[in-house]
């Protein structure tokens, strides 16, 4: 930020993390627990979210699951359309807009995803948190729970928190895998013995532990430390990004709210020091030093600091979604020409992506000429080529295949060698053919000849591949 933190003698917030004392130890944190409208807005968007989380691997389409990454298998499932490695080049097509997509929109709309859409975000402070706050009570409690010995009160309730968190984190944990192997298979892990599938058991129980260990101990250090869109955001913000910012030129001078005072006259501006914009920050920040990397765009400091300024009868917006441009010039909001340029570019890559998936074919077929065959004299004016084909078959039903010329100027056939061409749903199958043309329509070397793909009397591929003939 500009503007009055440049005359400040005393930046010290830039130089350290504010989780992180002088000796290098860990500074607990215990936010306040936030409430109004924004917050109330986010819990809807989480719990919205969250469900569609944990009904996805429930859900199917055409027999496939919504969505899943098996690794193992290299099997990728994405809304019920199977991808192979054959289509590879359109995850990596897909992974570029991915990163361009964050690129751009982080220019212009800041850690917005941080705050409302990051799955971190939403397991830390609408279910983790809120069992904490359930159980612990709010930071003040917390803070003195911390301190206290350990006795029956503290043993049970942080015991019984950190079960909870276990659970919670198994059930994660149970869910993403899900994710990788698919509901079904899951299920039957589930009700077989735990013995025969102790290999897999051993890996949920060490994820779930790791869960925990996000959610439960290094809770804000993920944000702030571990993510690399985190440590990003200095690189791609600029003066014109949208960020939760504090209004330096309406709060300053910051002093302390007394009854029936002058502020202007007094040359105070509308902050009362109060604090609680602090205190409700997840990441243990103070917003009025302006955008920080910590800064997780949460909106608990926006509400915080609207219910203040409801109480001594200011405008809302203290604090608020704005661009240092904005809040410099004194200016709305508003979109900028760049800011719906990069709005349309955005639309564009994920209407891009979409067609990729819209329009990749179901079925696979590669014809090759069999390597280190010349062409045969089949009598008759007939000449014939030996070719493989090869059928990848990515639907969920079986297929049976028929190939045929597609120019029948050719005057030409295919004949397959062995029986006919039938792959399984999401199988594959090779097989040998002939095809043979008459003589007379090679006019020269190498001729350019297109395979019709057949399926129940419809087309549903076209190949094309070189006759090789007898040069005239």
């Amino acid at each position: 930020m500009q503007g009055i933190y440049e005359e400040e003698p005393v930046s010290s917030f830039r130089d350290s993390l504010s989780t992180i004392d002088e000796e290098g130890k860990r500074v607990w944190v215990y936010p306040k627990k936030p409430k109004g409208r924004f917050y109330n807005k986010r819990t809807i968007v989480s719990y919205l979210l969250l469900a569609i989380l944990f009904s996805g691997p429930f859900i199917k389409i055409g027999g496939e699951p919504l969505l899943m990454l098996n690794i193992l298998e290299r099997k990728f499932v994405i809304f019920g359309q199977i991808f192979w490695p054959q289509d590879s080049h359109l995850f990596a097509l897909g992974l570029i807009s991915i990163v361009l997509f964050v690129v751009l929109f982080t220019v212009v709309y800041g850690r917005i995803f941080c705050g409302w859409v990051c799955p971190q975000t939403i397991f830390m402070e609408m279910v983790f948190r809120k069992i904490e706050y359930f159980i612990e009570g709010d930071w003040k409690k917390q803070q003195k729970l911390s301190n206290q010995p350990w006795n029956s009160e503290k043993i049970l309730k942080k015991g019984s928190k950190f079960a909870i968190f276990y659970l919670i984190s198994f059930f994660i944990a149970n869910t993403f895998l899900a994710y990788i192997i698919g509901i079904d298979e899951l299920l039957t892990i589930i009700t077989d013995p735990p013995s025969e599938h102790l290999a897999g058991l051993g890996i949920i129980l060490l994820f779930s532990a790791a869960f925990y260990t996000v959610f439960a101990v290094l809770r804000e250090q993920v944000c702030t430390t571990i993510c690399p869109y985190g440590r990003l955001q200095g690189v791609l913000l600029d003066k014109d990004s949208v960020v939760v910012a504090y209004d330096y030129v309406r709060g300053e001078e910051r002093g302390r709210y007394r009854k029936k005072e002058d502020r202007a006259a007094l040359g105070k501006g509308d902050c009362v020091d109060c604090h609680q914009c602090v205190h409700v920050c997840p990441t243990g920040i103070d917003i009025r030093n302006g955008t920080q990397l910590e800064c997780i765009n949460c909106t608990a400091c926006m509400d915080a600091c609207d219910s203040v300024m409801d109480k001594i009868g200011k405008p809302k917006g203290l604090i608020r979604y704005a661009s240092e441009e904005n809040i410099a010039k004194k200016t709305p909001f508003k979109m900028s020409t760049r800011s719906w340029a990069y709005t349309g570019v955005l639309t564009l890559l994920v209407a891009f992506v979409a067609i990729l998936l819209i329009t990749r074919s179901e079925v696979e077929t590669t014809i090759l000429r069999t390597p280190g065959m010349l062409f045969q004299d089949q009598g008759d004016n007939k000449i014939s080529n030996l070719y493989n084909i090869k059928i990848i078959n990515k639907t969920n039903h079986g297929l049976s295949v028929d190939v045929k010329l597609m120019d029948e100027s050719l005057k030409g056939e295919i004949k397959l060698v062995g029986n006919e061409l039938i792959v399984d749903k999401q199988g594959v199958t090779e097989q040998a053919m002939f095809v043979i043309l008459d003589r007379d329509v090679l006019t020269k070397l190498k001729t350019k000849i297109d395979v019709g793909i057949y399926s129940e009397g419809k087309l549903i591929e076209t190949v094309s591949t070189n006759f090789m003939g007898p040069a005239k």
